[in-house]
């Protein structure tokens, strides 16, 4: 790699990653992958399942606490 590609590689490790492009990343992932085995699978369905998915765990995290 060049010179200043690892430098921009080694700065970008060192970035905070904010909780909204975290889940942007995590959505675009699922969705590319589902996607390749049902083309169906629309951004909606990605987003909609995850939010199904985050509520479950939240609703398990606080039967938890109890």
């Amino acid at each position: 790699m060049s010179t200043d590609l690892d430098e921009l590689l080694e700065l970008a490790r060192h970035l905070p990653v904010s909780q909204e492009e975290r889940q942007a990343q995590r959505l675009s992932f699922a969705y590319g992958n589902a996607r390749l085995s049902d083309p169906r699978i629309t951004r909606d369905s990605i987003k909609e399942a995850a939010e199904k998915i985050d509520a479950e765990r939240a609703a398990a995290a606080q039967t938890l606490k109890k």
